[in-house]
């Protein structure tokens, strides 16, 4: 793009607690999903609990600590991606974007649906994260593209939703694309479906597997980066405004791959600011 190596992006330090409250508090977490998964030893149960409170409890403040880090950089006329981690990561920056905005809608790309309630007991589960969001009245419309891995749970919640949520599933973008239908077909049926305001989630494992195989959780198929950058200049040429954005689950591997992928998708997103 003409003139992008001139776009001013700067990176916010990362404060050296959270990266040490992760480190002690993962084996937490895992320890805690092994109990579960072996059945529930009855003797741990109050010090599983107790595992399980902590989580929750620093999951919420850090919620908050990217909430108001958020409102900060925005209060000096920034415009902010949010980098995960996972992709519960980006509660605290929608939060702080639909307060500054008001009404707004969310463009999530994703292999999976999120949508479930307080998942296994973590409130702030990756798995959990457009649930949590859609808890905030100004969140007036999620439209989710690439979905192709969710329960009986989020199915259910997507269809009650009184068209609250407008799920593109993979299979059915890639059927209509076999039937004839082409991309700029589907990408403008897409934004139609979005308000004014758009906020872009981005988990990488929306994409192709194949671009980022060391993902927590890759699932077959999705979308090419091609197709989701046209999306995008599809989204923004509808003249809808872009006020925030999270790309997150990016995994760099062995050989930095997802690295160089997650990097790219990154800098698209700037540009589109």
């Amino acid at each position: 793009q003409s003139g992008a190596w001139k776009t001013r992006v700067a990176m916010a330090e990362i404060p050296e607690v959270w990266q040490s409250l992760s480190k002690s508090l993962r084996p937490k977490a895992q320890a805690y999903i092994n109990w579960l998964t072996s059945g529930k030893n009855e003797h741990q149960q109050m010090a599983m609990d107790s595992d399980l409170h902590e989580v929750n409890r620093q999951c919420k403040h850090l919620m908050s600590y990217v909430r108001e880090q958020t409102a900060y950089w925005q209060s000096k006329g920034k415009k902010t991606i949010l980098l995960g981690g996972d992709h519960s990561t980006s509660l605290g920056h929608i939060q702080a974007c639909a307060e500054k905005e008001g009404s707004m809608g969310i463009l999530q790309i994703d292999a999976h649906a999120d949508l479930r309630k307080a998942y296994e007991g973590f409130t702030h589960s990756h798995a959990s994260i457009m649930y949590n969001a859609l808890q905030s009245s100004e969140i007036n419309r999620l439209v989710q593209v690439g979905v192709r891995d969710y329960c009986e749970e989020e199915f259910t919640r997507i269809a009650h939703s009184n068209g609250r949520i407008h799920t593109f599933f993979d299979q059915y973008l890639k059927e209509a694309a076999y039937t004839g239908k082409t991309w700029h077909k589907q990408c403008l049926e897409i934004v139609a479906t979005l308000p004014d305001r758009v906020y872009i989630s981005f988990d990488i494992d929306g994409l192709d597997s194949k671009l980022c195989p060391n993902t927590g959780t890759p699932v077959p198929g999705g979308l090419e980066m091609g197709e989701v950058c046209y999306l995008l200049k599809m989204v923004v040429a509808s003249g809808r405004k872009f006020v925030g954005a999270d790309l997150n689950e990016v995994v760099p591997g062995v050989d930095e791959w997802d690295a160089n992928v997650g990097a790219r998708v990154l800098w698209f997103l700037a540009n589109l600011f």
